[in-house]
């Protein structure tokens, strides 16, 4: 257990190092609510069910920062090692090579909770954002959501060969998904055709449940999207324990 927190310190260090990381995980998506909540403000509208831009914004860029976590930060990281020769010198020593993993879940887990835990503070202090749900449920499916996209990220990692690979397929994925999934821009404002077509992304079912649980709708609403992204970890940690290469 010591040497699982003293890789996982090491790994956030290095992330922190890293300005691009940082700072698309924790200061782009609050750069964007700030400029996005400047232009709309956080007036109350019958267009969001009685919400704001900002109320129904937050959920949605908490949306992108799993997104981003789990794909760019991951699923680089994880085969940049494997180029560089780092997985193979970790292997032989008496750290276990589940508790190596391990420690790259928990530090980008942290990194994660700082990008949201941003988001919040500056929707609450600069829009009076309103939260209408639980607290409790509100965590419990941002947990959830952020294991799904680590998961769908150590996927990515297991079979990308190389990092420029890897790169181009997060690309491939990630950009569709943001734009289309209600992470950036909200559901209500698109239109029914892409609505039906985003279903078939993982990052809609995440929107999908953050947005409910946030306006107070209980997880029995959202059954579907809660066994998608269950089943996207189930599924993911199979795939993964079958494929993922050390060198």
């Amino acid at each position: 257990m010591r040497g699982l927190w003293k890789l996982t310190w090491i790994e956030l260090k290095l992330f922190l190092r890293e300005p691009m990381g940082a700072f698309f995980t924790i200061f782009f998506p609050m750069i964007m609510l700030l400029c996005f909540g400047g232009v709309y403000g956080n007036k109350p509208t019958d267009h969001f069910g009685g919400l704001g831009m900002v109320d129904v914004s937050v959920p949605g860029y908490s949306a992108m920062v799993i997104c981003m976590s789990g794909l760019f930060l991951l699923t680089l990281r994880i085969v940049s090692y494997r180029e560089q020769g780092v997985l193979r010198r970790l292997r032989p020593t008496p750290l276990q090579p589940h508790v190596i993993l391990t420690a790259q879940v928990l530090a980008l887990f942290v990194m994660t909770a700082l990008g949201m835990a941003a988001l919040m503070v500056t929707g609450k202090l600069v829009f009076h954002m309103r939260v209408v749900g639980d607290p409790l449920a509100i965590a419990a499916a941002l947990g959830l959501s952020t294991l799904s996209f680590l998961a769908l990220g150590f996927v990515l990692a297991a079979i990308m060969p190389t990092t420029r690979t890897a790169l181009s397929a997060v690309m491939v994925l990630f950009y569709p998904m943001i734009f289309l999934s209600g992470a950036t821009i909200p559901r209500e404002q698109l239109p029914a055709s892409i609505l039906r077509i985003s279903q078939v992304f993982p990052l809609t079912h995440v929107v999908n449940l953050l947005r409910g649980v946030w306006t107070g709708d209980p997880w029995s609403r959202h059954w579907l999207d809660v066994g998608i992204l269950a089943g996207m970890i189930v599924v993911g940690v199979a795939i993964t324990a079958r494929t993922f290469r050390w060198e």
